[in-house]
C-alpha cells in the first residue's frame, strides 16, 4: 500500500504534529507501507529554515524509510495572522502541486492548520483516491478563542470550509473523543469519524535516572524542577504560570521552560520584569535531546487558557512525562482532566486559578507518598498510550478506506 501524508511540520522539527507523523510513518514503513510526506523546509517556530536546508521549490530525502519530499512555501515566524496565512496557503498549493506526481492508494491531511486538507481535498478528487482528516485542532475555533484573529466574517467563511472539508473527507481521525463529539454535534456523520489518541514511543523515553551532568551545566543540583516542554503560544497561559510563580517562596523550587513560540519573548519580558529567579528558559532542543531534559525535572507542567474549547484538547505532552514516570501537573479541563484522574498519574489544576495552582505545587512537593503513587500512575499510562501500538491502530484505519474505494 502506498500513503501519501501531507503535513506542514516534519522532523528535525519537535512540535506535536511533527513528532506524531514520524512516529506512525515509521511504524507504516515497517510494517511495508510506501510513505510519502510532503512538507516544507523546517523553520518552525521561529520561521527560518534550518541549517542543512534551503527553502527550494522542490527537494528529497529518505528519512529512517520514509520519502520526504519539501517543497516551496512562503516562510513566516509563527505569529501574526496575516504572514502565517499565507505562510499556510502557499503550503497547500505548493503540497497539492507536488502530490500530482505521487502514486498514492490513500491521502491524508493533518492540521492544525487545516490548509493542508485542502490540498489533500483536491488531489483526492483529480486522483479519485480516499483521503483522512486527521484532527487535531478544531480550527478556527481555537483562533478565536486566543483572539488571535478578530473579524468575525473571515472565520465564519473558515468555519464554512471546514464543515465542507469534514462532510468531504473519507475518513477522519480526531486525537480526542471530544473532537469526536463536537463534530457529530455539528452535523458529521460519526460512522466516519475515528479516534486515535497522542501517545509516547516508550522505547525513547526509558531513562531512569536524571543526568547529573545536565543538572550541573544548568545549575539546578538539588532544586525541585517543575518543567514545561513545548511551544510557548497564545494558547498556554505561560503569562499567568510566571505571573502566579513569583509568589513562590520555596527557593528549592524551580520552573524550566524549553521551547519557543509566539509568545516567548513576552513571558520572558514578565520574568524580568518581576525580578524572578527561580525561572530559566531554553531554546527548543532536538527531538532525541528531549528525553535528558525530562529526566531531570520532577514535575511535567501541562497548561492551557481556560476556555470550552481547550476542553477537547489532550496535551501530548503528558503522554511523554507519563513515559518518564514524571507527575503531570495539568491546567486543563475536560477529557485531558480525565484521563490524569483515571489513571492516577498527576494534579490538576483550574486552569489560570493560582491559588489552586500554587496549591497543587505545594502539594506535590511535600507529599512524598503521593509522589510515588503517581509515578505508578504515570507508568501505567504510558502502556495504554504507546505510540506504535497506537500507529498501527490508525494503519488499520487507512487500511479500510483504501479497501472502500477498490
Amino acid at each position: 500500500m502506498k500513503i501519501l501524508f501531507i503535513t506542514d511540520n516534519f522532523p528535525p522539527e519537535v512540535n506535536a504534529p511533527a513528532t506524531r507523523t514520524f512516529a506512525h510513518c515509521k511504524e507504516w514503513v515497517k510494517d511495508d507501507v510506501e510513505v510519502t510526506v510532503i512538507t516544507c523546509a523546517p523553520n518552525f517556530p521561529h520561521g527560518k529554515v534550518y541549517n542543512g536546508y534551503k527553502n527550494k521549490f522542490y527537494q528529497t530525502e529518505m528519512i529512517e524509510g520514509i520519502k520526504v519530499i519539501r517543497v516551496w512555501s512562503y516562510i513566516a515566524e509563527n505569529k501574526g495572522f496575516l504572514r502565517r496565512t499565507l505562510d499556510y496557503m502557499s503550503f497547500a498549493f505548493s503540497s497539492f502541486i507536488a502530490g500530482l506526481f505521487v502514486k498514492t492508494d490513500v491521502i491524508i491531511a493533518t492540521s492544525p492548520q487545516f490548509f493542508t486538507t485542502w490540498s489533500a481535498s483536491m488531489l483526492s478528487t483529480l486522483k479519485r483516491r480516499p483521503w483522512i482528516f486527521e484532527l487535531r485542532d478544531i480550527w478556527p475555533a481555537s483562533i478565536r478563542t486566543v483572539g488571535a484573529l478578530k473579524k468575525e466574517s473571515i472565520l465564519d467563511f473558515f468555519e464554512k470550509i471546514e464543515i465542507f472539508l469534514y462532510h468531504n473527507a473519507d475518513g477522519i481521525v480526531a486525537v480526542t473523543k471530544s473532537f469526536k463529539t463536537e463534530l457529530v454535534s455539528r452535523g458529521i456523520d460519526p460512522n466516519k469519524i475515528d479516534v486515535i489518541t497522542n501517545g509516547a514511543d516508550l522505547s525513547l523515553y526509558n531513562i531512569e535516572n536524571k543526568d547529573q551532568s545536565l543538572l550541573s551545566e544548568l545549575g539546578l543540583n538539588d532544586k525541585f524542577i517543575i518543567g514545561y516542554v513545548g511551544t510557548h503560544g497564545m494558547a498556554h497561559s505561560l503569562d499567568f504560570v510566571v505571573n502566579s510563580i513569583a509568589e513562590i517562596e520555596d527557593e528549592e523550587i524551580h520552573f524550566l521552560f524549553i521551547g519557543n513560540g509566539a509568545e516567548k519573548k513576552n513571558i520572558m519580558e514578565i520574568a524580568d520584569k518581576l525580578g524572578l529567579k527561580n525561572i530559566t528558559f531554553l531554546d527548543s532542543v532536538p527531538k532525541q535531546e528531549t528525553v535528558k531534559y525530562l529526566s531531570i525535572i520532577d514535575v511535567s507542567l501541562s497548561p492551557l487558557k481556560k476556555s470550552e474549547v481547550f476542553k477537547g484538547v489532550i496535551p501530548s505532552k503528558i503522554f511523554e512525562a507519563a513515559a518518564m514516570k514524571k507527575p503531570i501537573l495539568l491546567g486543563v479541563e475536560g477529557e485531558a482532566a480525565g484521563i490524569i484522574k483515571r489513571y492516577n498519574s498527576g494534579l490538576c489544576y483550574e486552569p489560570e486559578n493560582k491559588k489552586d495552582f500554587l496549591e497543587k505545587i505545594d502539594l506535590l512537593k511535600k507529599d512524598k507518598e503521593l509522589y510515588t503513587e503517581l509515578q505508578k500512575g504515570c507508568e501505567v499510562m504510558s502502556k495504554d498510550f504507546d505510540r506504535k501500538a497506537l500507529a498501527d491502530s490508525m494503519l488499520e484505519i487507512v487500511r479500510s478506506k483504501k479497501l472502500l474505494n477498490q
